[in-house]
């Protein structure tokens, strides 16, 4: 279902819009300063659900604008990332919960010459929007003060004022997130072994899961559509708190700029959307983005290391940490971290530093500083042809794979994300015998040698990583897709091979959701009648909230069921399932609000799949999308474990108190100002393509919501070419409880309803309930 932005009308609507973003509806005072005084002019245009447009003459007043409807929404969220990027969470909030090792890792690692190589190369249109952001961003916390500002920030001394080192400092912070910034405890924390001692090593804090950072993309060209112009899914996963939230704009700098969608709160542009020309979205790619070296030492040394013929001393790097006492005192800590040529030092329980070796890591993103170029030039494409071209000449998208879809009819797969320069030969000759995995995550550990380094080509846009001419990339008329799963099998029908293993497996069993969404796009397309999509068939794919996982194995488990003892041993208890078993035999397979038994789902088939021999069709690299499939129901083990899951997944329903058939969106909710919203989709491990991830606390039930679907758009092209978009924030644009659109677009996203999005100033002008003209210096 797709809503036209639902415009308030009349006086109720323009008090509705004045509360919410807390400045008079009359000229601010402080636009008073004189014109000739003035360097900033910008409008921003609030339609409904508080979607700003903002319009501006250059480049410094659009990001004056945009940073203003940004702090509106955002302000508490935005100061509180800007004191983690200056290395001052412990300063304000104590050194607890990794505080202390994340400032430590701040400081050291974004030091002033990764500051000053950050800002060479961006280009002038966006050093003079990021400087306007800058002031718009003081400006409001001028306009904005003690009282006006939010319950969760109101009155504390972390909200001040910024400078320009702190955007570049919060924008270096999100290019290394799935490199550095995976672990900030094992660099804050590494140390070499004293003398009495063999190991030195500090447990550092639990990691962060960055698993939960995904998504889905689909693009649809002229063979695919209605009308024969592109289409395209945008389905980021992305948390529902916090500075990695997306929050909705739209940017206009008349005859330069025109374009819509969102950002993440901490990147001041529109990072997926869309323009007249071109849509696109983003999936976190599989690419690695650095590679551990694993260094030999001196053994009467431990900070001189082995390179090659010749050794290398180790620097250190001493940083000041504030941190706040326990009487409410700051005081001033020193703190030293090491670096090696290749990078920082790290230390944790699965690289341990002895006497004998020790560990460093090299981010590829460290040295990236094309990122604000690279979407300069998505945010001005005209078609996936420029939107290639762009990856290809700026290689500055990070983490991320890049799915577009043109007015043309045009659909675009590609992974030209950074990655080191590392062929499977390099890896071969140069992999450690130590070290096999990190943590949770793949990683490659390389020796320390010479004939180790990344490889140069004078093809790449930096130094040490891939070439975009050995990158993955797929144009085609029909479509591409990617849930997060290697560049491999974007189209069945075309796969991408010969890649390097640095950036992702090739002939590899593919995850359910990306299977899913492989079967429902072909569905479509195979159809005997209507065989084609439109954009309301594209938001049906998504928003069925179908559990393919349970379309795929769930007769099986139900046979095994009812030829089983409904009796099982778990643990010390046992357990009846025939009341389980006959919640899932009623169960449709979706996870709708209205669905009942998804819960029992959710629980038993992560612990099933997790079985020995469990497929009687195992996977085939020449039938990647349907296999593995059905049950190995022949083998006693399998059923043993079926039934086992059933039970366990039933123990732990009862035990929080969960009904077995509670409606999902009585189980699945989000909280906001009290009031309980049921929220649809579902975790990525039970087969599901529309993503939701909560936990599930006894009493209550998969609350709060961690991750899932957040941005959520469809958008296509009329049969005269104009832009027909469609989209959706699924927990709205502000988190802040006092805030008017902090469950707007939850509700809609609760009973399936899009928006229609305002991008055409007849579009704009019918739904703009508040308008605010900024000026100022």
């Amino acid at each position: 279902m797709t809503s036209r932005i639902h415009r308030t009308t009349g006086s109720a609507a323009l008090m509705l819009a004045c509360a919410a973003v807390t400045v008079g509806c009359s000229k601010p005072a402080s636009n008073d300063t004189a014109a000739s005084k003035e360097r900033y002019n910008v409008t921003v245009r609030w339609t409904a659900h508080g979607v700003p447009h903002i319009k501006a003459d250059d480049w410094g007043s659009l990001g004056y604008g945009f940073a203003y409807a940004v702090a509106t929404d955002a302000v508490c969220t935005l100061a509180r990332e800007f004191v983690n990027a200056r290395g001052e969470q412990s300063k304000f909030f104590g050194p607890e919960d990794g505080r202390l090792e994340a400032d430590i890792f701040h400081k050291s690692v974004i030091t002033d010459q990764a500051l000053a190589h950050a800002v060479a190369r961006v280009p002038e249109e966006m050093a003079a929007l990021q400087a306007g952001y800058v002031a718009g961003y003081n400006r409001y916390l001028t306009d904005h003060t003690g009282e006006q500002l939010p319950a969760s920030c109101r009155n504390q001394p972390w909200v001040k004022p910024i400078e320009a080192t702190d955007m570049t400092r919060m924008g270096i912070g999100v290019g290394i997130r799935y490199g550095l910034g995976r672990s900030p405890a094992a660099i804050a924390n590494a140390a070499p072994p004293t003398k009495d001692e063999k190991i030195t090593f500090v447990a550092p804090p639990a990691a962060e899961d960055v698993t939960i950072y995904g998504s889905n993309a689909i693009a649809l060209g002229k063979q695919a559509t209605v009308n024969g112009k592109g289409l395209l899914l945008g389905n980021p996963h992305y948390p529902w708190s916090g500075g990695s939230r997306f929050h909705m704009a739209h940017l206009t700098v008349p005859g330069e700029l025109d374009v819509m969608g969102v950002g993440l709160i901490t990147t001041p542009f529109v990072s997926i959307g869309f323009n007249h020309d071109v849509a696109w979205s983003h999936t976190v790619s599989t690419g690695l983005r650095y590679t551990l070296y694993e260094l030999t030492l001196d053994p009467k040394d431990p900070l001189t290391y082995r390179y090659g013929d010749e050794t290398r001393k180790l620097t250190s790097h001493a940083v000041s940490i504030d941190v706040k006492q326990p009487d409410g005192s700051v005081k001033s800590q020193e703190h030293t971290t090491y670096h090696s040529h290749f990078g920082p030092m790290l230390e944790d329980k699965d690289l341990p530093w002895t006497r004998e070796r020790a560990y460093a890591i090299r981010d590829s993103n460290l040295d990236n500083n094309r990122s604000t170029e690279q979407y300069l030039k998505f945010a001005r494409a005209r078609s996936v042809g420029d939107m290639l071209a762009a990856m290809q000449t700026s290689q500055g998208v990070a983490w991320v794979n890049t799915i577009a879809a043109d007015r043309q009819g045009t659909a675009l797969y590609a992974d030209l994300s950074v990655v080191p320069n590392v062929d499977e030969a390099l890896l071969k000759a140069c992999a450690s015998a130590t070290v096999k995995k990190w943590g949770p995550w793949p990683a490659v550990v390389m020796r320390g040698a010479p004939d180790c380094e990344w490889r140069i080509d004078q093809r790449a846009q930096q130094p040490g990583i891939l070439p975009a001419e050995q990158s993955p990339h797929l144009v085609r008329d029909d479509y591409v897709t990617n849930s997060n799963d290697s560049y491999w099998l974007s189209n069945p029908s075309q796969p991408l091979e010969g890649y390097s293993p640095i950036i992702g497996p090739e002939r590899t069993e593919r995850s359910l959701r990306t299977r899913a969404g492989l079967v429902f796009v072909n569905e479509v397309l195979q159809a005997k009648e209507a065989n084609r999509f439109d954009a309301q068939r594209l938001q049906d794919l998504l928003f069925s909230h179908r559990n393919f996982g349970a379309e795929l194995v769930l007769d099986d488990v139900l046979a095994i069921c009812k030829h089983e003892p409904k009796t099982v041993k778990a643990e010390k208890s046992s357990i009846d399932v025939t009341r389980t078993c006959e919640v899932l035999a009623a169960w449709d397979r979706k996870q709708t609000v209205t669905s009942r038994g998804a819960q029992v789902w959710t629980e038993a088939w992560p612990l099933m799949s997790a079985t020995p021999n469990l497929w009687a069709v195992p996977f085939d690299a020449n039938d990647p999308v349907r296999t593995p499939r059905q049950l190995n129901a022949s083998d006693a083990t399998v059923r043993k474990a079926v039934m086992l899951a059933l039970a366990t997944a039933t123990q732990k329903l009862n035990e929080a108190q969960i009904p077995l058939d509670a409606p999902w969106g009585e189980v699945q909710y989000t909280e906001r100002n009290g009031e309980k919203i049921g929220i649809p989709g579902g975790a990525h491990a039970t087969g599901m393509f529309s993503m939701v991830l909560g936990k599930l606390q006894p009493g209550k039930g998969y609350t709060p919501i961690v991750t899932g679907n957040s941005w959520m758009q469809v958008v296509t092209w009329t049969d005269r070419g104009e832009v027909d978009a469609r989209g959706l924030l699924s927990y709205s644009q502000s988190e802040e409880e006092d805030s008017a659109f902090v469950s707007d677009q939850t509700k809609l996203y609760s009973i399936g309803q899009w928006l229609k999005l305002p991008f055409t100033e007849p579009e704009i002008a019918a739904d703009t309930v508040r308008s605010l003209e900024l000026k100022g210096s």
